[in-house]
């Protein structure tokens, strides 16, 4: 669980990139919208901007990267085009969080061992749920132990009951998973602040006045960012970040900064901006980067794409915070 810089993972000596506190982005994976190929300058300006936009790191390929509808190839090429994006940009320590959780072990420890040859420093994986009648805990900690000693990249564990048949990890079962040394975090899309303040305390997480242990306890969706950092969470991962990344660093900050009543102020005008996010989902995320940014384009197929009132309709809902964010 003890994270360093510093270390030696299952028999891969490594300089890793840290995990700082702060907001992270699960970026968006765009497409050609005549082809659905992957649209590699694109993935390469997307992580740009949002590294320019003070984001402490990137996910790529989880749930708004569209995994699900890409071959390995594909999410190996994502990951590779985004660090060649930072590299190039002057983002040379950002850390990248890799979403590589296939439905077997063998299948995701070779995942695992190809982002890290392409520039990823941690995976962040889903429990297995394709046969969700036969995964009880003891298969779900069979599963992720038995990746974790054998994968080059530290794991971040992915609690998000919506897109895994309904399967919710408890905050018994992620803090005994904590004890594994190559499990280094959990993200709670769950949206459980109790969950994320119990294993949190349990881990001693790193907070942005300090170090604790290491691990690191994300919030899942960027409208309870406060709550987390009340929580004694470390950061983080939310889709809204796609959209107005400024701002979800500037509730961050306030809050770190002792601004107490500005962050909470703030945070107000984030959650009600990041609803009409959340209720559209990829394709509405990625209209908003098109109405507000000139790119985005559409979700791969069968996610339909949206009728021009309803993309004008999420572009006036964001209004209010994408002033505040063109301000930063």
């Amino acid at each position: 669980m003890t994270v360093s810089s510093n270390s030696a993972v299952n028999g891969h000596t490594t300089t890793r990139r840290p995990l700082p506190c702060g907001i992270y982005a699960p970026t968006m994976t765009f497409f050609d919208p005549e082809t659905e190929e992957l649209d590699i300058p694109t993935i390469k300006k997307h992580a740009e901007r949002l590294a320019r936009d003070g984001l402490a790191g990137l996910v790529t390929m989880g749930s708004n990267g569209e995994a699900i509808h890409c071959t390995r190839e594909e999410k190996v090429a994502v990951t590779r085009a985004t660090r060649e994006a930072l590299e190039a940009a002057g983002f040379p320590t950002m850390p990248i969080i890799v979403g590589a959780t296939e439905g077997s072990v063998k299948g995701t420890i070779e995942l695992c061992k190809e982002s890290a040859a392409v520039g990823g420093d941690y995976v962040l994986l889903l429990p297995p749920s394709y046969f969700r009648a036969q995964m009880d805990e003891e298969a779900i900690v069979g599963y992720f132990t038995a990746v974790a000693d054998e994968s080059p990249l530290p794991i971040v564990l992915y609690n998000y009951p919506g897109a895994v048949a309904g399967i919710d990890m408890d905050s018994d079962l992620l803090i005994k998973l904590a004890q594994h040394p190559n499990i280094v975090g959990t993200k709670f899309t769950c949206g459980s602040t109790g969950k994320l303040t119990r294993v949190a305390l349990a881990t001693n997480a790193k907070t942005p006045t300090s170090e604790g242990s290491g691990y690191m306890a994300f919030g899942g969706i960027c409208d309870f960012t406060v709550q987390t950092l009340v929580s004694g969470g470390s950061g983080i991962i939310a889709g809204g970040a796609n959209v107005m990344p400024k701002v979800c660093v500037k509730v961050w900050n306030l809050y770190a900064e002792g601004k107490t009543e500005e962050a909470i102020a703030l945070q107000k005008v984030l959650s009600r901006g990041d609803w009409y996010l959340t209720k559209a989902a990829i394709a509405g995320t990625k209209q908003a980067i098109q109405s507000y940014f000139g790119y985005g384009g559409y979700p791969r197929r069968p996610l339909k794409r949206l009728e021009k009132a309803k993309v004008e309709a999420i572009a006036e809902g964001i209004r209010d915070v994408m002033e505040i964010e063109k301000s930063l």
